[in-house]
């Protein structure tokens, strides 16, 4: 009985490490994932299976840290157009990515302009159909409104296209409003039509570019006037607006006039003095009034004959004397001549040989008209004023030398003494300009590199701080149940020693108590020995608790 008692123990350490290794528990997934890990071929290969977690985690940190940037190469593009640059961005080694919620394409910032010079060199992404295409694709036995909203379509992407063509212009949209002609409307509305344009970057529109596109939209569709077409870029502003101010004109004027004569002096003074040595300025006062005179004059002894009306009646009158003198000069005249003269005559008083003439002559005076027209613009004054650099430890210039100057600078803005211009040059030393110091953050090669070393970086604290703790815990690990597992062996050696240097009539004794391999072990050692001799566990005892004995 009492061998069978001290055997327990042993039994019990052996069938509680079976039950650790065979048993299941509830947790079977745990348990069963514990017991792998348990195995010594497993043991063996835990840190070369933490070291290789850990530099995967550090990969895993530094491609994460150093994927560059990414910048959105189209957005809101038609599933056709994303299928074709995806295909040709594929094929050209150029990697992208799918926003999955706006759809928007993006590439690596540093090769978008490539990835956009590519897919443009290929057509991509394809322009809006063209009118051909859209009435090609009409079906067939459409509605007379399906066939006009088509044709109109077709005419929009066909001017939209036309438009495009301008190097400032990016797209276009255009959208026309012909009203449909009808018998029964007495005042039909004319058509109109407006224009939506997204200007490239920093590039605008003048206002002949704007004209020639109003002339252009207009011209394409019947009974439409280009008063009737508006223009709007992509910030909402009206560019087809002509309600500008008579002041705003004016100072337009005067801007284009100033830098007119200011391109003309620079284009003279750079051979002569350099470029960034001379710096000019520019004033026209332009007259901004309109005036209109008429004159007319009368020159003297200056007269023309219209018109002459005239009557001249002869009576009949007797042959006065004539010829040569002489005998037959001399003679009466015939007799029949004075018996046929009609007795009329001498009964009116007139004498023989009077005649009667009648005139009205009307005449026109000389004139001369002058009208004078003053339009707006003139140009009333002129004032240059030119500053030349003294540069430092060079020598300054001579009165005569800028004199010459003053005179090339007059002839090249046509100077007018009479009108009032002022031409004034002084050489003074100029201000040095501060160097622009860059700074090396600023730098086009700054942050990648600083996103590549944050890369490394992280990489190296993933390593230190997560996988290196993780190898040491799994040797640590290792280690502990390296050393438990001698401890047991050694228990087990110990126990089986006992075993073997064990009284064979299972008698206990004190050295046997002292050397039990465990707290339980022993605790049964005891109760048997306190069974097997009372008294001498009585003295035991006391001897502990510091008491006599009473014999």
């Amino acid at each position: 009985m009492a061998d069978q008692q001290i055997l327990a123990p042993d039994a019990s350490i052996n069938n509680g490490q079976l039950a650790r290794n065979v048993t299941p528990g509830a947790n079977f997934g745990f348990d069963g994932l514990r017991g792998m890990t348990l195995q010594p071929a497993v043991r063996k290969a835990l840190p070369t299976l933490a070291l290789t977690g850990a530099l995967g985690l550090a990969a895993l940190t530094y491609f994460a840290l150093s994927t560059p940037a990414q910048a959105p190469l189209f957005q809101g593009l038609a599933e056709a157009d994303k299928a074709a640059v995806a295909d040709a961005l594929q094929s050209s080694g150029i990697s992208y990515s799918l926003d999955p919620g706006t759809g928007a394409i993006s590439v690596d910032a540093g090769k978008l302009h490539e990835a956009r010079m590519l897919l443009a060199g290929q057509g991509l992404p394809k322009a809006q159909p063209t009118g051909d295409a859209m009435m090609a694709s009409l079906p067939m036995g459409s509605s007379r409104a399906v066939e006009g909203e088509t044709l109109r379509g077709a005419r929009e992407a066909d001017l939209a296209r036309t438009i495009e063509a301008i190097d400032a212009v990016k797209t276009a949209r255009v959208h026309l409003a012909t009203p449909e002609a009808s018998v029964f409307v007495r005042e039909s509305k004319e058509p109109a039509a407006s224009v939506m344009l997204t200007l490239q970057q920093g590039r605008s529109l003048s206002a002949a570019q704007v004209r020639a596109i109003r002339h252009l939209v207009a011209s394409s569709v019947p009974n439409m006037s280009a008063e009737d077409v508006s223009i709007i870029d992509q910030s909402g502003a009206l560019l087809s607006s002509d309600q500008t101010s008579a002041d705003d004109r004016m100072f337009q004027l005067q801007m284009q006039m100033e830098e007119r004569y200011r391109e003309a002096v620079i284009a003279l003074l750079t051979p002569i003095a350099g470029p960034g040595n001379f710096s000019v300025e520019v004033h026209a006062d332009v007259d901004a009034s309109e005036s209109q005179s008429t004159r007319e004059t009368y020159p003297e002894n200056d007269r023309a004959l219209r018109s002459e009306e005239g009557n001249k009646s002869v009576s009949g009158a007797a042959e006065e004397a004539g010829g040569i003198p002489g005998a037959m000069a001399n003679q009466p005249p015939p007799a029949n001549a004075v018996v046929n003269q009609p007795p009329e005559a001498n009964a009116a008083g007139t004498s023989p040989g009077q005649s009667e003439e009648t005139y009205n002559r009307s005449f026109d005076v000389g004139r001369e008209i002058a009208v004078t027209h003053n339009p707006q613009g003139a140009l009333r004054r002129l004032s240059v004023a030119v500053a030349l650099r003294d540069g430092k430890g060079a020598q300054k210039r001579t009165p005569a030398e800028i004199a010459a100057l003053e005179n090339l600078v007059k002839g090249a803005v046509g100077f007018k003494a009479e009108r009032g211009d002022v031409v004034a040059i002084s050489a003074r030393p100029f201000v040095e300009e501060a160097e622009v110091v860059v700074n090396f953050w600023d730098e086009p090669w700054f942050f990648p590199l600083v996103q590549q070393v944050g890369a490394v970086l992280g990489a190296l604290l993933a390593f230190f701080i997560i996988g290196r703790p993780l190898v040491k815990a799994v040797k640590a690990r290792m280690i502990a149940s390296k050393e438990l597992a001698e401890t047991e062996q050694k228990l087990m050696q110990a126990a089986a020693r006992q075993q073997a240097s064990r009284p064979a009539n299972g008698t206990v004794t004190i050295d046997m108590i002292e050397s039990a391999p465990s707290y339980e072990a022993r605790a049964k050692l005891v109760r048997a020995f306190v069974r097997q001799d009372p008294q001498r566990a009585a003295l035991v005892v006391r001897q502990m608790l510091g008491k006599p004995s009473n014999g």
